[in-house]
């Protein structure tokens, strides 16, 4: 089997592996979104408990990424990887045979722990691929996550209406062994970046924390980019539910699609990250996000005013995380899983305050309270790229 050395390349074909299966791995934790209603009626519980679903997804993801991902650095990957699938795998069997609502939490919350998959790919683009193609390798694989998540919903949707909700995850399962296999023979062992215990690992992490100021900059403003970009879909569905859209949810799932438009940007985004520099991209894609939430604000009456507004909030974010992302790592190769850890924890932290932000202007403002929120996440993002700039000048 093929053996990877750090900065001498990937082959595109495992890169392409690697990008697909970081989408159908990451679906895993968005496919029960769309159901909540149907798994609602069918296990005969309330809107609030099924809402528990989606959280204790979301909780086992952040799990994962806190505790799963730094292991890449001290055990093998391709095992992580094997191990997680296999989970994924056996819990989305569970979900589909569940007979009450413990079942399905259960099996939520370790699903959103072992689809951390894609965090584990990112790293081994960063750290292996061709100096001159980091960043666009951490893209491509980027894109399919990205593309993963947004589409995910829409596919949910159609399958849980045709064939109801325990089918999708049926199928979820089936992906999840044909992906197993593919990861089995395409897959190779690489050299870790760490020798020790699993203790004096965690306590690393605290320790790059600590002293390594430009992977907490480059953290935290992408954090902000995430948070604007997780505001406007916080709150979409409410939106369209007002006059003049009067819409369901329908609706936002095609939003959702043009979404992806923003996502395949980024497959040919990143290899203009070492030409243009990490901290313009970054302040570009948080320019980029406040001319969208103008939009969104200006235009919030029309369906062109927020599709536009989708697309660009999503490139701009794609800029953002690219450059920072990619940064991260190159900036302690040797310790990439960590890094990626802090990164994507620090990441997925902003992300949700920016939700629970929207969500507080919504309840105060209507669309214009998440607007502003929208705006004033990506401000700060843009703030932080320029002060940096003017010290570097």
């Amino acid at each position: 089997m093929l053996q990877l050395k750090e900065n001498q390349g990937i082959p595109r074909s495992m890169l392409l592996m690697m990008s697909v299966i970081a989408g159908l791995t990451v679906a895993n934790c968005y496919y029960n979104q769309p159901l909540l209603e149907l798994i609602r009626h069918d296990l005969n519980i309330s809107e609030g408990t099924a809402n528990l679903i989606t959280v204790l997804t979301q909780v086992g993801y952040a799990i994962g990424l806190c505790f799963i991902i730094p292991m890449g650095d001290l055990f093998s990957r391709r095992r992580i990887v094997v191990v997680s699938m296999t989970m994924s795998a056996i819990m989305a069997t569970v979900m589909a045979f569940a007979t009450n609502v413990w079942m399905v939490w259960g099996a939520s919350l370790v699903i959103g722990a072992s689809s951390v998959i894609p965090q584990i790919f990112i790293p081994i683009a960063g750290q292996f691929s061709a100096p001159e193609n980091k960043s666009r390798n951490m893209g491509i694989i980027l894109s399919g996550l990205l593309t993963g998540i947004l589409a995910s919903r829409v596919v949910s949707g159609l399958v849980g209406n045709w064939l109801g909700w325990r089918a999708m995850f049926i199928i979820a399962a089936a992906v999840m062994v044909v992906c197993l296999a593919v990861i089995l023979c395409m897959l190779p062992d690489m050299k870790r970046n760490f020798s020790g215990s699993y203790a004096s690992l965690m306590h690393s992490v605290w320790r790059i924390v600590a002293t390594q100021g430009r992977i907490r900059l480059y953290s935290i403003r992408a954090a902000f980019g995430f948070g604007s970009m997780l505001a406007i879909w916080s709150c979409m569905a409410f939106h369209l539910a007002q006059p003049p859209f009067l819409a369901g949810s329908d609706m936002v799932g095609m939003l959702g699609m043009c979404g992806i438009a923003g996502a395949l940007v980024a497959s040919g985004l990143g290899k203009y990250v070492p030409r243009i520099g990490i901290s313009r991209f970054s302040l570009t894609g948080a320019a980029i996000q406040l001319i969208s939430w103008a939009i969104a604000w200006i235009w919030s009456g029309s369906y062109i005013g927020l599709i536009v507004a989708v697309i660009l909030v999503d490139i701009g974010l794609q800029c953002q995380q690219l450059s920072n992302q990619s940064g991260c790592i190159q900036a302690m190769p040797q310790a990439a899983n960590r890094v990626n850890t802090i990164f994507m924890t620090t990441y997925f932290i902003g992300g949700s305050v920016g939700t629970f932000c929207a969500g507080i202007g919504w309840a105060h403002f209507g669309w214009t309270g998440v607007c502003i929120t929208g705006i004033i996440f990506a401000l700060i993002s843009f703030v932080i790229s320029l002060c940096e700039r003017r010290e570097e000048c």
